[in-house]
């Protein structure tokens, strides 16, 4: 089944909001990482995205920025390697 949404249950349903927060805490507790944002993944994988010195047409299509100055004028973080 093919869907606009990025999460849904197996069956393609939308996935409700509480248990995806639920999950996501969950996964983050177990791996032992501060606690984030699930917003705040975003800005970790454009700062991804820029350290691999991605071409900013591209960034701006998997991060699905409507406009190219969004895009730019994202800020984000260095990484260390």
């Amino acid at each position: 089944m093919s869907t606009y949404l990025t999460f849904t249950t197996r069956t393609g349903t939308p996935i409700e909001l509480r248990s995806f927060n639920r999950a996501f805490e969950s996964h983050y507790r177990r791996a032992g990482v501060p606690r984030i944002r699930v917003h705040d993944t975003r800005h970790t994988g454009a700062s991804l995205l820029a350290a691999l010195d991605v071409h900013p047409r591209v960034a701006m299509r998997i991060l699905r920025h409507s406009q190219i100055s969004m895009t730019m004028d994202t800020p984000v973080e260095s990484v260390e390697s």
